[in-house]
């Protein structure tokens, strides 16, 4: 069971008002959906609409950094893990730094993201980020993800999207899951590190719409000396209707998972032959978590425009256990801690789009409101082999937010366009803590505009011009925190919202047949920096920071059988401004390329595999100490045994290299050191080379 946490007095009063908002939401799409049903339209909305290339990004895209992944692209991709579908997107990373059960954590743009900070993340337009999370701002587990569900992926970097609100500065993943399946699926696959997955998902047709099922339940130890025995269930029920001039979509998800992890390690215990290299100081780390949603979205298109709405509601839990100084704070029963988070989340989204003529030009506006509210109890707690020992501090958090925005595109001349917008948030925090210094409200908010030049195109090349002002929010705790829990010493606490500020410059060009290529130069400067802190497990607030660099892409399709994705990024990450301890931002990523060719079509055989360079990162302000790089391959091989029957298999890790999929630098405490413990690169090694089989049939 998780850790449940003391009872508060207002818990009636939660449930209540989940209660209220959940009714409320079954109400609303009940109500709504009869008198929608007649409306008069042309039916564009609710369907994502997929470019197969660039050509036809060229004349819609506002910059050089968007794009869509194709189901297609998606399916030839070897993950070890769902999360790293993300990595079709061009310059991003992801990966872990402990058990399977924890968020990943992501790099992209000069960034460490950390489980998802500056990187807003979205499924069927459900926010995956959590505000105010007991591990860390922004905390995105992907882990309930179904890879066979996702109709498609769509990313936008930078802060320059008047749609995209908080943690999108770095840029924002959009992902989407699939109103019915051409076929059923069954999938059942078996490999080494006690790996086994089945999977069953199918739809029907019930009365207009479409009913659609889906069952994941998965098993996995990992290389590890104490092995992960990481379990988890994933389900999903969606029912749609996506003919006429309204199209909607209601679906229930279910996640559970639990684990035992392998944290980073001190890189002296394992040269010194205390623990191999897969071994852990403190093998009761681990955790459980689970999330339940309930969504739905409504497009509906008429003669006064297209209107797009969603709401939901969703529950997670989580109940984390880490270790990262060992015996540094208590030399007796070690330092491991408790990080509890419960929350309900609920949220609605609303915009319309029309085209009206303005001094004779046709202008393209969309508004929209956002709207979240999240209850939330979370808690710090010592720990030894996951029983309590002491309360840190506990808090209940109610956080609300309203989001308005406002974009507008307009065709100037034949070769330039614009795409302008503004955007407000307000945000309130109510902050209960056991410590009554640490209570308190806050109130914030900002404006941030935006603005893109499009140029061209010329020989089916356009050029683009960005700039745009975002934000991320703080941990609520940390807004009205005036006294350090642990310590007792005084604090400051921090402003809600932070603005980050971009540029960018790009270019994109299908000049080539069957090549598409994209290059953008940007920078992008933050108020306050969010970064992780290894020795206390979670992010906090720092100094002003600035990022320039460049992205590159090229996506080549010469015949139908062969596709070959290429990107590589470059940053320069620093905090501004002097200080004695330097001006690297540790962790911060520098070099990034990835290579990924894919073969089908050509009889039976199919196969892909994916080459990645993830470089190295200062861990210290000073750039004295470095992460290595790390050059990974992963590949998959299959035959098609029948129409509806094949066979796949996919291998990790091929090279089996012995890098790190995460570095850091702090003081940590082994037994037998002395009290004030030892600066050391603490390291948590990639996972060893590792092969599945997977059978899947379509019925």
């Amino acid at each position: 069971m998780l850790l449940e946490g003391n009872k508060r007095d207002n818990n009636n009063n939660t449930r209540q008002i989940i209660t209220a908002l959940i009714n409320n939401y079954i109400v609303l799409a009940l109500t709504a959906l009869p008198s929608i049903a007649n409306a008069a339209g042309v039916p564009t909305l609710n369907e994502i609409k997929v470019r197969a290339n660039t050509k036809e990004l060229i004349g819609t895209a506002s910059s050089a950094n968007e794009g869509t992944v194709l189901k297609e692209q998606l399916n030839a991709r070897t993950v070890y893990r769902p999360g790293e579908l993300l990595e079709t997107v061009p310059g991003l990373i992801v990966t872990q730094h402990s058990g399977e059960g924890k968020a990943n954590q992501y790099f992209l743009r000069g960034f460490n993201l950390d489980h998802g900070t500056d990187l807003r993340i979205t499924v069927d337009g459900m926010l995956v980020n959590q505000r105010s999370h007991g591990h860390g701002q922004g905390w995105a587990d992907t882990n309930f993800l179904i890879p066979e569900l996702m109709s498609n992926l769509q990313y936008q970097k930078g802060p320059y999207y008047a749609s995209q609100g908080d943690f999108s500065s770095a840029g924002a993943v959009s992902m989407n899951y699939l109103d019915k399946l051409p076929k059923g699926i069954v999938t059942w696959g078996i490999g080494q590190q006690g790996f086994m997955r089945g999977l069953v998902a199918k739809s029907h047709e019930v009365g207009r719409g479409n009913f659609l099922y889906a069952l994941e339940l998965l098993t996995k130890d990992g290389p590890w000396v104490k092995h992960e025995d990481f379990k988890k269930f994933n389900a999903v029920l969606r029912y749609s209707q996506d003919t006429g001039p309204t199209k909607f979509n209601i679906t229930a998800m279910g996640y559970g998972g639990n684990w035992n992890s392998t944290d980073q390690i001190p890189q002296r215990a394992v040269a010194s032959g205390l623990i191999p290299r897969l071994g852990a100081i403190d093998p009761s780390d681990g955790g459980e978590s689970h999330r339940f949603s309930l969504s739905s979205a409504l497009q509906h298109t008429g003669r006064f425009g297209a209107t797009h709405f969603n709401v939901y509601t969703l529950h997670n839990n989580l109940a984390l256990f880490s270790n990262f100084t060992y015996f540094l704070d208590d030399p007796v029963n070690g330092d491991q801690f408790s990080q509890v988070d419960k929350r309900f989340q609920s949220a609605m989204n609303l915009s319309h789009l029309w085209v009206n003529k303005i001094a004779g030009f046709d202008v393209e506006n969309k508004v929209g409101v956002q709207f979240q509210n999240d209850v939330i109890d979370n808690g710090l707690l010592s720990t030894k082999e996951r029983q309590t020992l002491s309360t840190t501090r506990k808090d209940h958090i109610n956080q609300n937010s309203v989001g308005i925005f406002y974009q507008n595109s307009i065709q100037w001349l034949e070769k330039f366009r614009s795409v302008a917008g503004v955007r407000s948030d307000y945000y309130w925090f109510n902050v209960q803590s056991n410590l009554n210094a640490n209570s308190g409200n806050r109130y914030d908010s900002m404006t941030n505009p935006k603005l893109s030049l499009i140029f061209g195109p010329w020989a089916q090349t356009e050029f683009y011009f960005n700039y745009g002002s975002g934000f991320h929010s703080n941990d609520a705790r940390g807004t009205t925190s005036t006294i350090d829990p642990k310590s007792g010493d005084p604090i400051n606490n921090v402003n809600p919202l932070v603005r980050s500020t971009g540029y960018e410059v790009g270019v994109r060009s299908a000049i080539i047949p069957g090549l598409q290529a994209s290059f953008a130069a940007f920078r992008l400067d933050l108020d306050s920096e969010l970064l992780f802190v290894g020795d206390a497990g979670t992010t906090e607030a720092s100094r002003p920071s600035k990022r320039e660099g460049f992205e590159a892409s090229l996506f080549y399709m010469p015949t139908h059988w062969l596709t070959v994705d290429v990107d590589y990024a470059l940053a320069r990450a620093r905090f501004t401004g002097s200080d004695p301890s330097g001006n690297h931002i540790p962790g911060a990523i520098q070099g990034v390329g990835k290579l990924a060719v894919s073969v089908d079509n050509i009889g039976p055989l199919f196969g892909s595999m994916q080459w990645r360079y993830f470089g190295k990162r200062p861990l210290t302000e000073d750039g004295s100490v470095q992460s290595n790089h790390i050059v990974t391959l992963n590949g998959q091989i299959g035959y098609k045994i029948s129409k509806n029957v094949r066979a796949m298999i996919q291998g990790f890790n091929l090279l089996n290299t012995h890098a790190h999929t995460i570095d850091y630098y702090y003081t940590s405490r082994l037994p037998g050191e002395p009290a004030a413990g030892v600066n050391d690169v603490h390291f948590h090694p990639i996972e060893t080379s590792s092969v599945r089989v997977n059978l899947v049939a379509n019925f």
